[in-house]
């Protein structure tokens, strides 16, 4: 059982006891923590919630809106929804926040308390601190039963998130039907088994095949989308003429593509592809966390932009995005922000800008795929004993390599030419996790080698 609290929110698995895993008493009292913190720094008197399609779902989603309803706010239930859905629909209705429950990428025990401000974007970090401390201080007052929250449920917000989509001046619906896509999806059984037929009807795609589209959360696979859990989607469309195979995770907030014969884009690519496509049109800046593919930077600068590298981390994406004023940027797990419509990781309007992107280059995925820079990144980690300093081992990788162009802002990352490899320590346990990138997947791992070797060293000459 596993309760975890970050800058991502309150996540864990269900069942168990309490404060070790994610129970009823824990989402009351998380719930209720971060209402109070609403109350002190808003007066306005909404709270959005939605969720995605997994078992647990309902049970939050009753606890959640009795905690809030409890300290007086109104409760606006988009039901089976999306995160960015959930994230507009905040400042749509003006509300002082919201709760997306959601536990994205991770399998079907875990669900989780995604925190929004009244921007409709995530908390930061000193806010959600703040949060921890209201929960931990057990001093919250509840309203009094006259001033109880209400409750209404609207499940008209995914049609009002496509309407803005298709409203955006990028967004090309008459060259996407032009094209006559023919297009699988996807959606792991859970809300975008909702929003992506609907999305793509809107676009004008006539031929969709449907797999795991519905929102049971029965999740047929590990609902993270990466290459080695997609085996049946890329089988349907490799042996299938279609045009591109489209998955998204359970919350609808990664996009992962899949070319025509059958081949993973990239996820990282995923980014790179509607990053070129907005800038071709809207010059300006870019941001990605630091490790994200060097392949936006190239595309980027190709186009006279600047790109810039945030930490990791949504919240901190957005930040960096707002102080260059990036017209595209995200994550390389296939988190796509388009600030045009919102500041949120949001996988419908990367699906529309993708296509619309396609649609205009006038070939194959595969040979859209083929025209970006190639690099490989080889993800590791190394786990450590807990009386290894591992602030002091990244300290001393910093000293080894300080002719080279060194990011300090999360963890430690090195550049060497188009090469880098960046070092960070996890929060929870002893454990350094090595990311490096390169022009091949031999040399990635090569780098990625030398410097768990290099750490080796370090945590032997200091023993």
């Amino acid at each position: 059982m596993a309760l975890i609290k970050s800058i991502s929110g309150i996540r864990g698995t269900i069942g168990g006891l309490e404060g070790d895993a994610l129970t009823p008493i824990d989402i009351v009292k998380f719930t209720s923590a971060y209402g109070y913190w609403l109350k002190q720094n808003s007066t306005r008197d909404k709270v959005i919630i939605g969720r995605d399609a997994r078992l647990s779902g309902e049970m939050l989603s009753h606890l959640v809106t009795g905690s809030l309803q409890g300290l007086g706010f109104t409760v606006i239930d988009l039901d089976l929804s999306t995160t960015p859905t959930v994230e507009m629909a905040v400042t749509m209705e003006q509300a002082a926040g919201g709760i997306i429950l959601t536990a994205s990428h991770n399998p079907a025990p875990w669900n989780a308390l995604k925190l929004l401000n009244e921007r409709g974007e995530f908390i930061s970090a000193e806010d959600g601190k703040k949060v921890l401390e209201i929960a931990e201080s057990g001093k919250i007052l509840f309203a009094d039963v006259k001033k109880l929250g209400g409750y209404r449920q609207d499940t008209t917000y995914i049609d009002k998130h496509i309407d803005q989509i298709l409203a955006l001046d990028l967004v090309d619906v008459e060259a996407i039907r032009k094209r006559g896509f023919r297009i699988v999806i996807d959606c792991v059984n859970s809300s975008g088994g909702i929003a992506l037929p609907k999305l793509l009807a809107a676009l004008g795609v006539e031929h969709v095949n449907e797999m795991y589209c519905d929102a049971n959360g029965l999740f047929p696979h590990n609902p993270e989308p990466l290459p080695e859990h997609l085996n049946a989607i890329s089988h349907e469309v490799e042996h299938g003429q279609y045009d591109l195979g489209i998955v998204v995770d359970p919350d609808v907030d990664r996009l992962a593509l899949i070319c025509e014969d059958g081949t993973p884009f990239g996820e990282e690519y995923t980014l790179v592809a509607v990053a070129d496509y907005v800038l071709k049109h809207s010059k300006g800046n870019t941001v990605s966390n630091l490790s994200s593919t060097r392949a936006l930077r190239d595309v980027t600068e190709k186009h006279g932009g600047t790109y810039k590298a945030s930490a990791v981390g949504e919240v901190n994406v957005v930040t960096m995005m707002k102080e260059t004023g990036a017209v595209i940027g995200g994550e390389g797990n296939g988190g796509i922000i388009y600030p045009e419509l919102h500041y949120g990781r949001d996988a419908m309007v990367g699906i529309a800008l993708f296509l619309s992107h396609l649609a205009h280059f006038g070939k194959s995925t595969k040979m859209l795929r083929a025209s970006y820079p190639n690099y490989y990144i080889s993800k590791n980690k190394i786990e450590l004993t807990p009386n290894i300093d591992v602030d002091q081992i990244l300290s001393e990788i910093q000293d080894k390599y300080h002719n080279q162009p060194i990011n300090t802002i999360d963890g430690v990352k090195v550049e060497f030419d188009k090469e880098w490899v960046h070092l960070r320590k996890s929060n929870t346990e002893p454990i350094i996790r090595i990311y490096s990138e390169s022009e091949s997947q031999a040399t990635a791992e090569h780098l990625a080698n030398k410097i768990i070797s290099d750490i080796k060293e370090i945590i032997s000459t200091n023993a």
